[in-house]
């Protein structure tokens, strides 16, 4: 029977330590391997006896037993919890459905149709299509091209009110028909200077259709710029002082341009 000594002992538990330690059958301790293990506090333990035990101990195995197998609860398919579409521009309220008496203030933001800033809306609609069918009569009646351009100089800048109102983004023209605003304010209140002709000459039949024309526009302009200045009064404050200032302006240059009419500026 082969002895396991105490250097061999050593040289196999260097890496660890074990609980307990098993002699291989057919062998047996040294006296002075078991001292070792015994200092080391490790149990000791018979390989044939252990293999033994384990052999009386052993149970019969039970039959094994399978578990039916439980198919998944089925699923519904749920659609996903639909959004709010659109919001109301003066209470903060949510829609699903844009309802029928609302409208578009800008992106999803809805109004009712009576509301001031629609309002506003329709007037500046109106008088751009007052200035095309004025600028059609005006033609008709053989006036000049150049009327009809500035005419049309003033419609541009509508349209792009209208635009930029609609985006909600800011409204700038540096010029309307060729002037600055400082110009066009300085024409306007001085036209003797620059036309020779007194400030606001009163409409006439007597001043023939065309200036008649050219005062109905103006007069629409100024409808518009206070309808203008009602739709974006908000507290005391004035939401779109830009748009409101450039209908000022555009007042301004169609008196500028009934001055040029009386002047024969126009006439080429």
């Amino acid at each position: 029977m082969k002895v396991i000594t105490e250097a061999v002992l050593r040289s196999e538990l260097r890496a660890s330590t074990p609980e307990c330690y098993t002699v291989p059958e057919g062998k047996i301790l040294s006296p002075a391997a078991r001292e070792y293990l015994q200092q080391c506090k490790i149990r000791i333990e018979d390989g044939k006896s252990k293999r033994e035990v384990k052999k009386e101990e052993r149970k019969p195995e039970k039959p094994e037993i399978q578990a039916t197998e439980v198919l998944p609860m089925p699923t519904v398919q749920v659609e996903k919890e639909a959004k709010p579409q659109f919001v109301d521009y003066d209470t903060g309220a949510y829609y699903y459905d844009k309802p029928e008496h609302m409208t578009h203030l800008f992106g999803n933001t809805l109004v009712p149709k009576d509301h001031k800033r629609i309002f506003f809306r329709g007037k500046l609609d109106s008088l751009e299509t007052l200035f095309v069918l004025n600028q059609t009569i005006l033609l008709e009646m053989g006036e000049s091209q150049k009327l009809i351009d500035d005419l049309q100089d003033i419609l541009v800048s509508l349209r792009e009110m209208m635009r930029c109102d609609v985006m909600n983004e800011p409204f700038r023209r540096e010029l309307i028909i060729g002037l600055n605003h400082a110009e066009l304010r300085e024409h306007s209140h001085n036209p003797m200077k620059f036309y020779k002709i007194k400030q606001m000459v009163l409409p006439d039949y007597t001043l023939g259709k065309a200036y008649a024309l050219l005062n109905q526009l103006r007069a629409a302009v100024r409808e518009t710029e206070v309808a203008a200045a009602t739709a974006f009064h908000e507290g005391r404050e004035y939401t779109r002082e830009d748009i409101i200032e450039e209908l000022n302006r555009m007042s301004s240059a169609m008196h500028i341009v009934m001055c040029k009419y009386l002047a024969e500026a126009y006439k080429e």
